[in-house]
């Protein structure tokens, strides 16, 4: 007898890190972030107005590659990953994927973010500009868990392609990708730092 996978959910990972000039590229981006949480005002009443504890611009800004040349350095190497996903995931699509949105977060300590979906995209991600020590992973959540009526629970041991919630814990640099339909939350920043990534969507 066998087992088939079948309707597999494919998480794409990857990482700049290794790339030549990472540290100097990172240091920019977070010097642009910290920036942006300084002067952009509508964003910080954003934040404000939705109970975020800390920063993001997924309310204010939506040109920040066109804005700051850190951020459309940063397009070109994700729309590499995207098109890669892309390919991977055998879509048939008349064209490159494109960047629709990109935002800045930068989450306080003690902030999270509750289980959410992307829509009006196809491909959703973040990458990972700063995790101090005890910084929040990244939650996924079966997406078929609405559905598992009386399934049992499986062992703490379970493979993690069987468990109704799986953890990313990123590193600088660690681009994750998922499809836009995947519930995902950020748990409560446990560090004792902000933890500062850049999160996007591609139609």
């Amino acid at each position: 007898m066998s087992l088939r996978p079948l309707f597999v959910t494919q998480v794409y990972e990857a990482s700049l890190a290794s790339g030549r000039g990472f540290e100097t590229f990172n240091a920019g981006l977070i010097d642009a972030c910290r920036m942006l949480a300084e002067e952009d005002q509508a964003g910080r009443r954003w934040c404000r107005a939705n109970g975020y504890r800390g920063y993001t611009s997924y309310g204010s800004l939506t040109d920040l590659p066109q804005r700051m040349p850190e951020f459309a350095e940063l397009k070109r190497h994700l729309d590499k990953h995207a098109a890669a996903y892309a390919a991977l995931l055998n879509f048939d699509l008349a064209r490159k994927p494109r960047l629709d949105n990109l935002w800045v977060n930068i989450l306080k300590p003690g902030g999270g973010h509750t289980g959410h979906i992307h829509p009006h995209a196809f491909l959703s991600g973040t990458v990972y500009v700063d995790v101090p020590d005890g910084a929040s992973a990244l939650k996924l959540e079966d997406p078929r868990l609405p559905m598992m009526m009386a399934r049992p629970s499986v062992h703490g041991d379970a493979p993690e392609a069987e468990r109704p919630f799986v953890y990313l814990t990123p590193q600088a640099g660690t681009v994750l990708m998922w499809e836009s339909w995947l519930r995902h939350e950020v748990p409560t920043n446990a560090a004792r730092a902000d933890r500062i990534s850049i999160s996007f969507n591609y139609a």
